[in-house]
C-alpha cells in the first residue's frame, strides 16, 4: 500500500536521525567525562599541594627531619603529583606548587598551597 505524499526517498530517514542523535549524545557524554576527570585531577593536585606544604612546614620548623622541599617532593610523589616549585621563607613558612599530568597527556592540573606555624 502506497500512501500519497510520501516518497521512497524518505525510507530509513528515522534510522539515520536516531543514529545521528545517538552519536551527538555519546560525544556530549565523552566531553562531560573529560571535564569531570579534569576537575578530579585539579582537586587531587590541590590536595597533594596542601599535604606537601604541611609536611614541609613541619620539617622547616624542626618537628620532623629532612629538608623541607625534599619532604614536600616525597609527599607529592606519594600522592601522584610532582613539586614544580618550593619556597621556604622567614618564619618557616613554605609555599609549594604541584602538578599532575593528565592520563592522556592533554595538560597538567596544578595546585598551590602555603603552610607555616600557627599565628
Amino acid at each position: 500500500m502506497h500512501v500519497v505524499g510520501h516518497s521512497h526517498h524518505e525510507r530509513g530517514a528515522g534510522t539515520v536521525l536516531a543514529l545521528t542523535l545517538s552519536a551527538v549524545v555519546m560525544a556530549l557524554l565523552v566531553c562531560l567525562l573529560l571535564l569531570a576527570q579534569a576537575a578530579v585531577l585539579a582537586s587531587q593536585a590541590a590536595s597533594a599541594a596542601d599535604l606537601a606544604a604541611l609536611a614541609a612546614a613541619d620539617a622547616a620548623r624542626g618537628l620532623t627531619s629532612g629538608d623541607p622541599c625534599t619532604v614536600a617532593s616525597d609527599v607529592a610523589v606519594h600522592h601522584g603529583a610532582t613539586v614544580t616549585s618550593c619556597t621556604v621563607t622567614e618564619g618557616a613558612v613554605v609555599e609549594v606548587a604541584t602538578g599532575m599530568v593528565h592520563p592522556f597527556d592533554w595538560g597538567v592540573a596544578t595546585g598551590r598551597a602555603r603552610a607555616g606555624p600557627p599565628p
